[in-house]
């Protein structure tokens, strides 16, 4: 277990994934303070901490039966027909699905964050919790549904790197606890951040949609798939991380940028 944090590409998937664990999580954050604020002053914090660490445990647990999912690699079905043929596994179907559900869930979310930028908290709004007991339910129910593609996310990037799936299941966990952690102790820092950043919202997003194109030729390529006699490989994920890498630090000297200029 040790020797797979002496690789450098550990260290960058892990720091990657928190971070993007974080961005992915504002909205959760937001919703969060939303739900919390409906409470009398006294029992808000409590909410928040409460809500967000049943959320870490869950999101282990998600993560544990997506990965268990994920290691089945022996096909189960096979396509043989004169344009192509693949051996399909429950490997690969749950990372083609999860690509597809992270290019719809990106998509619309950029869309809605575009087009109808107070969408989610007027919706939010529009429920009453009264009590602590309802809000906690209420953090639990939303951050199982913005689990879905964190999770996702958190396949993809560590998919494949290392042989042994236990390996990645670690780093993945980590990444969740250390995410959770820093939301729990800054939530309304970083709330704060994104929205008078939300480029970084969109950003994230569009990582999404990187990260579900990959999903999804990673599941044609551990299926051995062929289209027209061509097959279908995989996308090393050192693009993915050095993408993201530059994309970020040119969003963080667009935001020196921006606050020179006011100055």
């Amino acid at each position: 277990m040790i020797e797979i944090f002496s690789s450098i590409d550990t260290w960058v998937a892990l720091i990657t994934l928190t971070f993007l664990e974080i961005v992915l999580g504002i909205d959760n954050i937001v919703f969060i303070s939303i739900a919390a604020n409906k409470l009398p002053e006294h029992q808000r914090k409590k909410a928040t901490n409460i809500g967000l660490a049943a959320a870490m445990i869950q999101r282990i647990l998600l993560l544990m039966a997506v990965s268990f999912l994920v290691g089945l690699r022996n096909p189960f079905i096979y396509l043989d027909t004169s344009w192509v043929q693949a051996g399909i596994s429950w490997q690969s179907i749950i990372l083609f699905s999860g690509g597809l559900f992270l290019l719809y869930k990106s998509t619309s979310e950029i869309h809605e964050k575009v087009e109808y930028p107070d969408h989610d908290e007027e919706q939010l709004k529009s429920k009453k919790i009264n009590t602590l007991r309802g809000a906690i339910i209420q953090i639990l129910i939303i951050d199982l549904i913005f689990s879905v593609d964190s999770i996702l996310t958190a396949v993809g990037m560590t998919n494949g790197i290392s042989k042994n799936p236990n390996h990645a299941l670690v780093i993945m966990i980590i990444a969740v606890v250390i995410s959770i952690l820093i939301m729990m102790i800054f939530a309304n820092k970083i709330r704060e951040f994104i929205q008078s950043h939300p480029s970084m919202q969109l950003l994230a997003l569009s990582f999404l949609i990187l990260i579900g194109f990959m999903l999804i030729t990673e599941a044609a390529h551990l299926s051995h798939t062929v289209v027209f006699e061509q097959s279908i490989g995989a996308i090393p994920k050192g693009y993915l991380y050095f993408a993201i890498a530059f994309s970020l630090l040119i969003e963080f000297l667009n935001m020196r940028l921006r606050k020179n200029l006011k100055d």
